[in-house]
Order: structure tokens, then sequence, then C-alpha cells
């Protein structure tokens, strides 16, 4: 779990950035001053910053991490044109023995303090603990499925605390079979429109960092959003046009619709209008048949939802506006 230098409080929600042209991105190269493998002693850092904009932020974060003995091997600055605020996000390697992963904590603090941060993150993931993560799920299970077997291959610095679902699934399914021998719980929760059980969702969930909604087809209402206080992320169909109610996949196919795609983003309480952290699209052709149409469809949903989960572990999403995001 990343270290939190929290100077202020974050917008309602904790809202999704959209992955768009951002004026005035500046890019570092990301080249490598010292060889991190060749020097097991060197520990991998990331730090996010957000502050209203001033002359020499980029100078002391530097000088932050160099006069540690730590060198930067890329940042990423973000100032958004005619917008009192800077946003950055650099990666560097140190040695722990001469800088303490406490001491990082603290001088970060410092240069927090001395900007006004509105967000300042420090994680080291080798020291830092995983991620703890639950997810819900419904009936489909392509989501699911790929984030279990990526988890498994060590492609997210997660722990899955547990599966949610309002689906009832037998015990020799394939899904139930994976948790088992991974000894990650599965809970059933039946819903119904008059009981969405989300208080007993809540108990299961409180330990965890955020929530992952892999084709969880219920709605979470604004009092368990603001009762969870932490974010989750949702995937869903991108078909354009759009297409809505039961079964868009065929809808879309039989209008005959030629470019698909899939949106990951936070959730709030606006149904499906969260700040967007991923899309992704694909083009579909008279070639394909109902079968190769969802099959692109439910691919594009694994890829844009893993590399959403993906960025926000990495420290690369940060809130911008309303309802924007930055994502580095």
């Amino acid at each position: 779990m990343p270290v939190l230098l929290q100077l202020s409080n974050r917008e309602k929600g904790m809202n999704l950035i959209r992955r768009s042209s951002l004026p005035q991105l500046l890019r570092f190269s990301s080249r490598s001053f010292i060889d991190s493998s060749s020097s097991p002693c060197l520990t991998h850092g990331i730090h996010v910053f957000q502050c209203p904009d001033s002359v020499g932020i980029v100078a002391k974060l530097s000088d932050c991490i160099a006069s540690k003995g730590g060198n930067i091997l890329g940042a990423d600055v973000f100032v958004p044109e005619k917008k009192n605020v800077f946003y950055s996000r650099s990666e560097f390697v140190f040695d722990p023995v001469k800088w303490p992963r406490a001491q990082v904590d603290e001088d970060f603090l410092k240069l927090s303090k001395t900007f006004n941060a509105i967000n300042s993150v420090v994680r080291v993931p080798v020291l830092d603990p995983k991620f703890k993560i639950a997810i819900l799920v419904s009936k489909q299970e392509h989501c699911l499925i790929d984030l279990l077997h990526k988890w498994q291959d060590g492609k997210f610095p997660i722990e899955i605390t547990c599966v949610i679902s309002n689906h009832e699934r037998g015990p020799n399914t394939h899904v139930i079979r994976f948790l088992e021998r991974n000894c990650i719980p599965y809970h059933h929760l039946g819903t119904m429109k008059e009981n969405k059980r989300e208080k007993e969702i809540l108990e299961l969930v409180k330990d965890t960092d955020f929530l992952v909604l892999a084709r969880y087809m219920q709605v979470l209402s604004g009092e368990f959003l603001q009762g969870y206080g932490k974010d989750v992320i949702n995937i869903h169909h991108g078909l354009l046009p759009s297409f809505k109610g039961g079964n868009p996949s065929r809808q879309a196919f039989d209008a005959g619709v030629k470019l698909i795609g899939a949106t990951s983003h936070f959730v709030t309480e606006e149904l499906d209008g969260g700040p967007i952290i991923e899309q992704m699209v694909e083009s579909v052709s008279h070639r394909d048949n109902l079968g190769s149409f969802v099959q692109k469809s439910e691919n594009l949903e694994k890829q844009c939802l893993a590399k959403a989960i993906k960025s926000y572990c990495e420290l690369r999403v940060l809130p911008f506006e309303n309802n924007r995001t930055v994502v580095f």
C-alpha cells in the first residue's frame, strides 16, 4: 500500500483522469543514469506530485532525490494551460541503506509542505505492501478470469482478498476451482432490486485499497461509495454508436457498426460517468459473425481493464479538474 501524503481533501469519489490530448505535456527522456541491474543495492521508487504551479518545483524534486544519492530514471511533468496546477511523476533508484524508506517519506513530506501539495505519493514496489483488492463480478467471467491469470503470473502488485458475485457458481466450475487452489474466498450475495446487499459487501471489502468491478452488473449507490471512501474501477463496453439495454453486442452487430470499444473508469454516483482511465477501440467488418464480434468486444474489455489496473498500481493516474484524469 503506498504512503499517501495527502494535504487536502480529494474530490468526492477520487475521480479518474481521461487519457486525451493534454496541453503542455512535457516528457523527459527515460534515460538511466545508473544501471540498477548491475547495482543490486539500488531500489526502484515512484513519486507523484500535485501542487499549485510555481517556479522551481522540478529543481527541488530533483534535488530531493539527488541529495540522498538517488538518480532519476525518468520524469513526466504536466502543467495545464491557464491552470495554476502542476503534476509530475518521477521514477528513481536509490540505496535504501543510505536513504531509509521512512526517511524517503519524511523528505518528500517536507517538500509537499513547501509547495502546499494536494497529493504527494511515494511507492517503493519491492518494499511496500501489495495493494489489497476485492473483485466484484456477475455472470460474465472473461474479465475476472483474465485478472486471475495475470495475478497468478505476477503481472500486478496486488493481493486479491476475495471475489464477490451476485451470481452463484457450482463447486466444480473453473473459477471456483482456481479460487480454492489459491485460497481466495468466494462470496455469493444474491441481489434483488430492493436489496443490493451493499452493507454485506462493505463489510467484506473494508480492509481493501481499491475495488474492481469485472463486469459486475449492479449499480453501486452513492451511500455505498461514500461508505467505502476509496477508489472503485469499472469496465464496460463502448460500442459505437451506443446501444443500451439487453444484449448490446447483438444490437450493435445487427446495426452493422464498424467500430467497437471498451472504457475503464472510476465509479461515481453518475452511472458510467466517472473519470476515464483507459479506452480502447477496434474495427469490425462485414467479415465478422456474431461470435467473432463478441470475442473482439470481450478481448477489448479484458485488455482495457488490465491496463487501467496496471496504470493505477504504478501511480500513473491522477485526478484532473472535476471529471478528468491525467494518466502519465
